[in-house]
């Protein structure tokens, strides 16, 4: 059986349906089982409870756990787990002491590959395109979506593509101790992201640019701890009118990655 943390997540929701597909027990942890709505056939489980009994592999994401993974590697050692999968973060890949997210998922990962488990860390770079659900209720009432860098580009990823590839590496050994470095399959800027989505939903869309104190706030209001905020703006800095670099997801799937287009179109009822 594997175990899913963060099961109703963007990443989470979509790889418990790709093992179910592929005909493993799946134990979906989540804060509130009640509201959780997934599908027939899966074991739901309380986060803080963390069942382990019977458990041979897990996919974590530092979201469910943010005061990091060293109860759920306990608890894994104690019940015979053998595996974690890790959605870690490009940004691991810095050791820039002062960038917040990589400190982060660089502890992370140190955690999980000391523990003595199986591991995989997966490293979606390039952005996920569901940060622009963030933009829902804006481009519901006004048309316009705000952000603090027109130009700045990214290579956004489908949600799918990193459960596809989170999916092989719970359930074959061909990624088992490497960190697979991944993005979506075109570079485009913040900008071009607002007018797809237009196209999408069949109105304009524009992107308006904000300072930088006015996306400090906005993402501070929404819960986005300070040094992760200055870790996106310096990020995002550096990003402007300098195409991301690609790294296929062909290479773990065998199929081209998905692109922004089709995830607004996946998503246009969100900004209707």
């Amino acid at each position: 059986m594997i175990l899913v943390t963060g099961a109703t997540g963007h990443v989470g929701r979509p790889l418990v349906d790709l093992l179910l597909e592929a005909g493993v027990g799946v134990r979906a942890l989540t804060r509130d089982p009640a509201r959780a709505r997934l599908p027939q056939g899966v074991e739901v489980a309380r986060t803080q409870d963390l069942p382990m009994e019977g458990i041979d592999s897990v996919f974590f994401v530092l979201a469910a756990f943010p005061e990091g993974p060293a109860e759920l590697i306990e608890r894994a050692k104690q019940h015979g787990v053998r595996r974690i999968v890790a959605l870690s973060s490009y940004t691991a890949r810095d050791d820039d002491p002062k960038n917040f997210i990589a400190v982060r998922h660089r502890d992370l990962e140190r955690r999980i590959e000391e523990s003595g488990l199986e591991w995989t860390f997966l490293h979606p770079a390039g952005g996920l395109a569901v940060t622009a659900l963030e933009w829902c209720e804006q481009i519901r009432t006004t048309g316009v979506a705000r952000g603090p860098f027109a130009r700045a580009h990214s290579a956004p990823l489908h949600e799918r593509d990193i459960a596809e590839i989170g999916a092989r590496a719970l359930l074959t050994d061909e990624l088992l101790g490497t960190r697979p470095l991944f993005s979506g399959p075109e570079s485009i800027t913040y900008a071009d992201r607002a007018r797809i989505i237009g196209e999408a939903i069949g109105k304009p869309v524009r992107f308006e640019e904000i300072t930088h104190d006015e996306a400090r706030k906005e993402m501070g209001d929404v819960g986005i701890p300070p040094g992760a905020i200055e870790a996106r703006l310096t990020m995002f800095a550096q990003l402007v009118d300098r195409p991301h670099e690609i790294s296929p997801v062909e290479r773990y799937l065998g199929t081209p990655g998905r692109t922004f287009a089709r995830w607004a179109a996946d998503h246009a009822a969100d900004f209707r």
